[in-house]
C-alpha cells in the first residue's frame, strides 16, 4: 500500500528549525526510546515562504528528491490542476517576520492555512492538516482556522511537542481528578516559549473532573509584580516551589529565583469552572519546564524533559502522532487544546500591553474532552537510539 503523500508548507528551513526537526525526520527516520521508526508517510512536496542565507531546505529537498514549488497551491496540487496530496504540514515557525507593538511575532499561519484550505475547497477535497505550535498570534485568526477546518470537514491537529515529551517522574492527572490549583514553569521568549509552558499546564489540567470548560480571564505580570503576587498567594507560592523542586538543573535554590530571574513573568488564569492556573516564565533561573498541582489535597510535581541536542527526539513523538492523524484521518488529540492555549497566550500578551490588567475572555469558553495521544515516551529521559549520532549513517 503506498504511503500517504504529504505537502510541507514552511516559513523557513534551516538547521534545527522546526521544519528541519519535523520534515527532516519524515525524510529520514523517527528515533524513539524503543528504536528507529521508519516514516509511514512520504514528503511529496515542499513550499518555502522564505529562503534565507542559512537555508538548508533547498539542499535537503534535492538530496531526497522532493520537488520545491513556488506557491502553496502548486505544492498541494504537485504542479497540476487539482489537489494531489493526502495531507499537509503547515510549519509557520522561524523566519524573518516582524514583531508587533505587543511583542508578538507575525508568523503568517492563517495565510498559509488559508491558501491550503482554499486550494482544497476549490476542488471539493478535504485532507488532514497539521499546524505547528499555536494557531496564530491573535484569537480571531486562530478561531477562523478551526472553524474553516470544521466547515470543510478537514481533520485538524496543532500544537508542539511538549505534551508528548518525557516527564520526570512520570505524572498524569487521573481522569476526573479534582484540581484546585495548578502551575507550570518555563523559560525563554515570552510568546514563543510561553506557549510551550501553557501547553504543559493545559495538557495536565484538561483531564480534571467535568472536562475542559475554558478560561474566564487572564492577566500577565512582570518583574517585581511576579514575586509580590506569589508572596500574597500561598497556594501558588507552594506550587511554584514544588515545580522548581522538580527541575533537574536550576541555576540556584528557589530562594534565589528573584535574583536569578529579574525579568520573570507570570500568566495568571482563572478557569470558568473555578480552577486557578498560572505559568511562571523564569528566564535566567532554569532551562526546562516543570509542572505542579494540588489534587485531592496532595501536591504532585514533575519536570517536562526535552532533548537539547542530537535528533531532538521529542519531535519524533510529535511526528508519530502527526503520522497517526494522516493515516487514520482523525486528530490524535483535540485541536481545542491548542485553540484554548492560543487564546490564553493572546490575552496574556494583550494584558501585558495594556499595563498588566485583567483581560476578560468570554470567547475562551472552549469545551472539550481530552484524548490520550497514542505515542508518548513513559521513561524519565531520552534513551536508546535517541542518544545515537544524528542523522544516522547513510541518511
Amino acid at each position: 500500500m503506498p504511503k500517504p503523500r504529504i505537502a510541507a508548507i514552511v516559513t523557513e528551513y534551516r538547521p534545527n528549525s522546526h521544519a528541519d526537526v519535523i520534515v527532516g525526520k519524515f525524510l529520514r527516520a523517527l528515533p524513539c526510546d524503543d528504536g528507529l521508526h521508519a516514516p509511514r508517510i512520504e514528503i511529496a512536496s515542499l513550499y518555502l515562504d522564505q529562503v534565507n542565507p542559512s537555508d538548508t531546505g533547498l539542499e535537503t529537498a534535492r538530496a531526497f528528491g522532493v520537488p520545491v514549488f513556488p506557491s502553496i497551491r502548486a505544492a498541494v496540487t504537485l504542479g497540476g490542476d487539482v489537489p494531489a496530496v493526502d495531507g499537509v504540514l503547515v510549519i509557520g515557525e522561524h523566519g524573518d517576520y516582524p514583531l508587533n507593538e505587543k511583542g508578538q511575532k507575525l508568523y503568517p499561519r492563517r495565510h498559509l492555512f488559508e491558501q491550503v484550505a482554499g486550494t482544497l475547497a476549490g476542488a471539493g477535497r478535504s485532507v488532514p492538516v497539521f499546524v505547528d505550535k499555536h494557531l496564530s498570534y491573535n484569537w480571531p485568526d486562530a478561531l477562523w482556522i478551526v472553524e474553516r477546518a470544521r466547515e470543510l470537514g478537514m481533520p485538524l491537529m496543532a500544537g508542539s511537542s511538549l505534551p508528548v515529551c518525557w516527564r520526570r517522574p512520570w505524572l498524569e492527572s487521573p481522569p476526573d481528578a479534582r484540581l484546585d490549583t495548578a502551575l507550570a514553569i518555563g523559560y525563554g521568549d515570552l510568546e514563543a516559549y510561553g506557549f510551550h509552558a501553557l501547553e504543559v499546564l493545559q495538557c495536565m489540567v484538561e483531564r480534571r473532573a467535568g472536562g475542559e470548560k475554558g478560561v474566564a480571564r487572564v492577566r500577565c505580570l512582570e518583574g517585581a509584580q511576579v514575586w509580590e503576587w506569589l508572596v500574597g498567594d500561598g497556594a501558588m507560592s507552594a506550587l511554584a516551589e514544588a515545580a522548581a523542586g522538580a527541575l533537574s538543573e536550576p541555576r540556584g535554590p528557589w530562594s534565589a529565583a528573584p535574583r536569578l530571574a529579574p525579568g520573570a513573568a507570570a500568566f495568571v488564569l482563572e478557569y470558568r469552572d473555578g480552577m486557578r492556573g498560572a505559568v511562571l516564565m523564569l528566564e535566567g533561573y532554569c532551562r526546562s519546564f516543570a509542572y505542579a498541582a494540588v489534587a485531592h489535597n496532595t501536591v504532585n510535581a514533575c519536570e517536562f524533559v526535552l532533548q537539547g541536542g542530537g535528533p531532538h527526539a521529542h519531535f519524533s513523538y510529535l511526528c508519530r502522532n502527526i503520522e497517526e492523524m494522516f493515516l487514520e484521518r482523525r486528530p490524535a488529540y483535540p485541536v481545542e487544546r491548542t485553540l484554548l492555549t492560543t487564546g490564553v497566550l493572546a490575552a496574556a500578551m494583550d494584558s501585558r500591553y495594556a499595563g498588566h490588567t485583567w483581560i476578560e475572555t468570554p470567547d475562551l469558553a472552549v469545551h472539550y474532552t481530552p484524548d490520550e495521544a497514542p505515542h508518548r515516551p513513559t521513561g524519565p529521559r531520552p534513551s536508546g537510539v535517541t542518544l545515537a549520532p544524528w542523522p544516522p549513517e547513510g541518511m
